[in-house]
């Protein structure tokens, strides 16, 4: 009998196939090789196959949707309750094969080549982001060892460091100096692969149409405005925009029991680093409304009665919601959009 229902426990080298028929019996049940998985499904009957959305599950959505199979991915969180015995690949892809058929499951939607080399870029410039801190932050830690203090932020790093190592008068050692150089062009080349990567970044988003449309919300950059298009894909595979700031863990959460409700702080589930992108350019939006003449509307309501944290969450929230529209009803931004109720 031909199996409807597959579920593959992916690997780097060893997958195990877990297949059931429309009856729910087990007709499939094997390990495979890596160089095997094309052949075994193309000679199978379209299915419905389901895997963890872990390394490489993009690549072989796509390879397994050019077969004519349906494809869905799952995160492994919500694969886990589904686990029977102990964990092993032949349970792993026995749980997959079971929760993908779930009516209620929550997929991952697949995303294309070109999604996955902008998100990319946005991962290893976001590595030499963070290592340029580090490395700032050691140079400032050396030097502080030996009473020299270097003022918050890496702009001083560059202007205050080569002061301080010309200046003979502070008994640095020599060797500690070339130690220092040795580190200031390992910060320089740190920065200048950022800027780089940065700069490709903002090319991919001049010429993607729905990334410049994004752009015109207040709070959302080249940056914010990529990674949000590249990440989300097709914005009607949430059904609003509520679903899709949950989805980036810009909601409440909850801890509720008895009929009383109770929210808790963000649930910061999700793509942390679009988060913080979206949270970031919410705070830029907060600093140029503090400096307006006559502020008024929806945010310095807010600000009257939150403080600015909250408020920052708040508008991300919003701009999560506001993307999602535009995204999904393909309309532009509208600065006093207000929306017209229907009978």
């Amino acid at each position: 009998m031909k199996a409807t229902t597959v579920g593959i426990d992916l690997a780097k080298n060893v997958f195990q196939v877990h297949g059931v028929n429309q009856f729910g019996k087990v007709v499939i049940k094997k390990q495979i090789k890596r160089d095997q998985v094309m052949a075994l499904f193309a000679n199978m009957p379209p299915a419905l196959i389901g895997m963890e959305a872990c390394a490489s599950a993009h690549h072989w959505g796509r390879k397994l949707q050019s077969l004519g199979h349906t494809v869905k991915l799952m995160a492994p969180q919500f694969v886990k309750p589904y686990v029977k015995t102990n964990k092993n690949d032949a349970a792993d892809a026995e749980a997959i094969c079971e929760a993908v058929a779930r009516p209620n499951m929550r997929f991952v939607p697949i995303k294309n080549i070109e999604q996955q080399a902008v998100l990319s870029l946005h991962r290893v410039r976001q590595g030499f982001v963070v290592a340029r801190t580090a490395q700032a932050n050691q140079i400032r830690g050396l030097l502080g060892e030996f009473g020299l203090v270097i003022p918050q932020g890496i702009a001083h790093i560059a202007k205050r460091v080569p002061e301080l190592i010309e200046d003979a008068s502070n008994e640095l050692p020599g060797s500690f100096r070339l130690l220092i150089e040795r580190l200031m062009e390992h910060l320089k080349e740190l920065n200048r692969q950022a800027l780089e990567i940065e700069a490709e970044i903002q090319t991919w988003h001049r010429q993607s149409d729905l990334s410049r449309k994004i752009e015109e919300v207040p709070g959302i950059g080249p940056l914010t405005a990529s990674a949000l298009v590249a990440t989300i894909g097709d914005a009607k595979n949430f059904k609003d925009g509520r679903q899709l700031a949950a989805w980036l863990g810009l909601v409440p959460r909850q801890h509720s029991s008895g009929g009383k409700p109770t929210l808790l702080g963000i649930s910061k589930r999700g793509d942390s680093y679009l988060r913080s992108l979206l949270v970031h350019g919410a705070r830029s939006v907060l600093c140029a409304f503090k400096h307006k003449k006559d502020p008024s509307g929806w945010l310095h309501d807010l600000l009257q009665r939150r403080n600015a944290n909250v408020a920052a969450v708040a508008l991300a929230n919003k701009n999560a919601r506001i993307v999602w529209a535009l995204l999904a009803h393909e309309r532009r931004f509208e600065a006093g959009y207000v929306r017209t109720m229907t009978a």
